[in-house]
C-alpha cells in the first residue's frame, strides 16, 4: 500500500518535471520559481541606476544654473523627470502584481507579467539614460553636442537592444 502510494507520487513528479533541454532537472513550479527571483534581480539592478538618475534630475532643479535653461532644454528636463516617475512606478509594478497575486496560485502569470513589466521598465530607462546624456551635454557644451550625444546613446540603445541579442541568439 505504501509502496502504490509512492510510486503514484514519483510518477505525478516525473510527469511535472521540466521537459526543457536546459540541463536543469526542475518541475515547472521551480522553473517559475526560479525566472520570478531572475526577475527581482533585475529590477533591483535597474532600481539603483533609475534612483541615481532620478536624484539628479530633482537636484538638478534646485541648482542657480536651472534658472538659465532655455525652452528646449526645460522641455526635455521635464520629460526625462516624467520618464523617471514612470520608470519608478514600472520598478515597483511587478512587486505590486506579487502582492496582489499572492497565494493564488497565478505564478505562471505573475512571471509572465512581470516579464513584460521589466522589459517596458528598461525601454523607458534606456530612454531616459540616452535623454539625460543629451540634456547634460547641451547644457555643458551646446545644442549640436546635445544632438550627438543623442544620437550616440541611440545609437548604443540599439546596439544594446537589437544587435547584440541578433548576435546572441545566431551562436547559440
Amino acid at each position: 500500500m505504501g509502496t502504490d502510494s509512492a510510486s503514484q507520487a514519483a510518477t505525478a513528479d516525473d510527469e511535472d518535471r521540466d521537459d526543457r533541454r536546459d540541463g536543469r532537472d526542475e518541475t515547472r513550479v521551480e522553473r517559475l520559481d526560479r525566472n520570478w527571483g531572475d526577475i527581482l534581480q533585475e529590477l533591483r539592478a535597474v532600481q539603483t541606476g533609475t534612483q541615481i538618475i532620478t536624484g539628479f534630475l530633482l537636484a538638478a532643479a534646485f541648482q542657480p544654473r536651472f534658472a538659465e535653461l532655455d525652452d528646449y532644454e526645460l522641455t526635455l528636463y521635464l520629460v526625462l523627470v516624467a520618464l523617471a516617475g514612470l520608470a519608478t512606478v514600472l520598478g515597483f509594478a511587478p512587486v505590486i502584481l506579487h502582492r496582489q497575486l499572492f497565494g493564488r496560485q497565478q505564478k505562471d502569470r505573475l512571471v509572465r507579467v512581470g516579464n513584460r513589466m521589466l522589459f517596458g521598465l528598461l525601454a523607458v530607462v534606456s530612454l531616459l539614460s540616452a535623454g539625460v546624456t543629451s540634456l547634460i551635454f547641451d547644457v555643458a557644451v551646446g545644442r549640436v553636442a546635445g544632438y550627438i550625444a543623442l544620437g550616440a546613446a541611440i545609437a548604443v540603445v540599439v546596439v544594446v537592444w537589437v544587435v547584440v541579442p541578433a548576435i546572441a541568439r545566431r551562436r547559440r
